[in-house]
């Protein structure tokens, strides 16, 4: 079995610093590594490791180097697997990835392949949570922040409690209706990274999308609602409605999104489906 490391040298906090040897002292397959130098690198890399037949791509990064990986090998046979080094690592997290750089590597070992469902809005590709609202405010203000990390992410969020719930026209199912909401999250996976689930029960291969919509509430309710979100229990609050299905049409004054993390302008209305078994990944043994 052939894997491709592909490294993102400034992911995260800089855990990846001196991963090569970790590798090489506890990987039992072939490998080789390359290296990103600017967005959007890891997309072309993960194309070339296509042609030159590799099994497996390995991201090393965060969610955003997962994305970059994932757009070239959605409907290929070559499948993703992830060490997280990013701020969030909300997909490594959701397969049952480590936090800790060798112990994620000896997992590597005993994995296994799976295929899971990846999720396009419009025409752009993504597999882990993605969403409007707060969260894409949050995730364009994070991309031009110098500071990486958890905690310089929670100062972001605590900083802008200020932001105003928008109104929003959605259509799934046959319904329509329009809603208030801080946020709508589009969730393939359960989680954003470091253990906040945002949707606990949505499942990388059921065929649908847990669409996760916030709807207004009073300000001095944000902090339990946080609480809820890093307990995993935020399907309890009478402020969040989720929503299972396929495809929902989302209509909005602001089409800013995040897209796994990363920010993107997108015009309304913005049509949001799911691509059930489209991804091929490389995860823990026994994970489901």
């Amino acid at each position: 079995m052939k894997i491709r490391f592909i490294i993102n040298p400034i992911s995260g906090t800089g855990k990846q610093k001196g991963i090569e040897d970790v590798i090489k002292k506890h990987l039992v397959f072939s490998y080789d590594i390359v290296y990103t130098k600017k967005c959007g690198d890891a997309t072309i890399l993960s194309k070339k490791a296509i042609k030159d037949k590799k099994d497996i791509v390995i991201a090393v990064g965060g969610d955003g180097t997962v994305s970059e990986c994932s757009k070239a090998l959605i409907g290929s046979d070559v499948a993703i697997g992830v060490i997280p080094c990013g701020s969030g690592n909300g997909f490594a997290y959701n397969i049952g990835m480590k936090k800790n750089i060798k112990k994620a590597i000896l997992q590597l070992n005993i994995s296994r392949f799976r295929t899971i469902d990846s999720c396009t809005a419009d025409d752009e590709k993504f597999v882990n949570v993605s969403g409007i609202g707060f969260d894409a405010h949050i995730a364009n203000l994070f991309a031009n922040n110098r500071k990486r990390g958890f905690f310089n992410y929670l100062k972001l969020i605590i900083k802008e409690l200020s932001y105003q719930p928008e109104y929003y026209k959605i259509e799934y199912n046959n319904t329509k209706k329009e809603v208030k909401a801080y946020l709508i999250a589009f969730a393939n996976t359960s989680q954003y990274g470091n253990d906040f689930e945002i949707s606990p029960f949505a499942k990388l291969d059921d065929g649908l999308i847990d669409f996760v919509i916030v709807k207004a509430f009073t300000k001095w309710k944000i902090p339990f609602f946080l609480l809820r979100v890093a307990k995993g229990k935020v399907h309890l609050s009478k402020n969040v409605e989720i929503i299972k299905t396929k495809e929902m049409i989302i209509e909005s004054e602001n089409g800013l999104v995040h897209l796994d993390g990363e920010p993107k302008e997108l015009k309304s209305p913005i049509v949001i489906k799911i691509k059930p078994k489209t991804l091929k990944i490389f995860s823990p043994n026994g994970k489901k």
